[in-house]
C-alpha cells in the first residue's frame, strides 16, 4: 500500500512551539509511525510544485492523509479538483483535525463542514460508539487526551456512513469526532483530534487509530464496476 502524508506545513514554519512539538513537521511524525506497519509512506507539503500532489503521485497513492489548518485558501482548485476525481476512483483519505474546513473535504461534503471551537487545552475523551468497526480495532472503550482544542456540535457535514468516534470535553460539549463516508469507490475517515500545539499524534491510541483508519481506507484490491453501454449476458428473445 502507498500512502501520502499531505500536511500544508506553516505552523511548524512560524511557531517555535510547534516546531520543538514536531521538529520533522506533523507530516513526518504520522508518516514515522504509520512506516511501523510496513506501509510505503511519503509525504508532501504545500510549498511544493503542486503542493507535492502531481499527477504522478496521486496515480500511484492508495490513500491520502490530510492535515490542514491556516492555509485552506492557498491550495489550488485544480489540485483539489484532481484529488476528489482520485477519491472517485477509488483513493482513499484521512482528514485530520482543522482538515474538515480544506477545499477538499468540503468539495466532497457538499456542505459548509462548519463548527464550534475553543482552545483551552482541555481533556477530551474520545468514546468508541462502534467498536465493531475495524477503525476500532486494538482500542478500549475510549481513550484520554489530556489537552487539546475543543470542537463542538453542530458540525454541519452530511449524515455519516458511519459514526465511529464521539468526543466528550472537560467544558462540556461533545463532538462526531470520528465519521466515515463514501464518494464513488473511495472511502473516507474524519478524525477530530491534533491541534498544533499539542503532542497528540504521539499518543498511542491516537496513532492507532489512524493506522486502522488507512488500512480500512485501502480499495486498491476492489473490483472496479464497468459503466455504460452493456452487452447482454444471456441470448434476448427477438419480440
Amino acid at each position: 500500500m502507498n500512502v501520502v502524508v499531505w500536511n500544508e506545513n506553516r505552523h511548524e514554519k512560524t511557531n517555535s512551539a510547534v516546531s520543538a512539538i514536531y521538529p520533522t513537521g506533523i507530516h513526518g511524525a504520522i508518516a514515522e509511525f504509520l512506516q511501523e506497519e510496513d506501509i510505503q509512506v511519503k509525504t508532501a507539503t504545500l510549498d511544493e510544485k503542486d503542493h507535492g500532489l502531481t499527477d504522478d503521485v496521486l496515480s500511484e497513492t492508495d490513500v491520502l492523509v490530510w492535515w490542514g489548518h491556516v492555509a485552506h485558501d492557498e491550495v489550488k482548485d485544480e489540485v483539489v479538483e484532481k484529488v476528489q476525481q482520485r477519491v472517485l476512483d477509488g483513493m482513499g483519505l484521512i482528514v485530520l483535525h482543522s482538515g474538515h474546513f480544506s477545499k477538499v473535504f468540503k468539495k466532497l461534503m457538499g456542505t459548509s463542514c462548519d463548527l464550534k471551537w475553543r482552545e483551552a487545552g482541555e481533556k477530551e475523551r474520545i468514546w468508541v460508539v462502534d467498536p465493531t468497526h475495524a477503525i476500532t480495532e486494538g482500542l478500549g472503550e475510549y481513550i484520554e487526551l489530556e489537552q487539546e482544542e475543543m470542537y463542538g456540535e453542530h458540525f454541519d457535514i452530511p449524515t455519516p456512513d458511519e459514526l465511529v468516534f464521539v468526543s466528550w470535553f472537560e467544558g462540556g460539549e461533545v463532538f462526531r469526532s470520528g465519521a466515515t463516508f463514501k464518494r464513488g469507490r473511495g472511502k473516507i475517515f474524519y478524525f477530530r483530534p491534533g491541534h498544533e500545539t499539542y503532542p497528540t499524534y504521539y499518543n498511542k491510541g491516537v496513532q492507532r487509530i489512524i493506522k486502522n483508519a488507512v488500512n480500512w481506507a485501502n480499495t486498491s484490491n476492489t473490483p472496479r464496476h464497468v459503466y455504460g453501454n452493456a452487452q447482454a449476458l444471456e441470448k434476448i428473445t427477438e419480440k
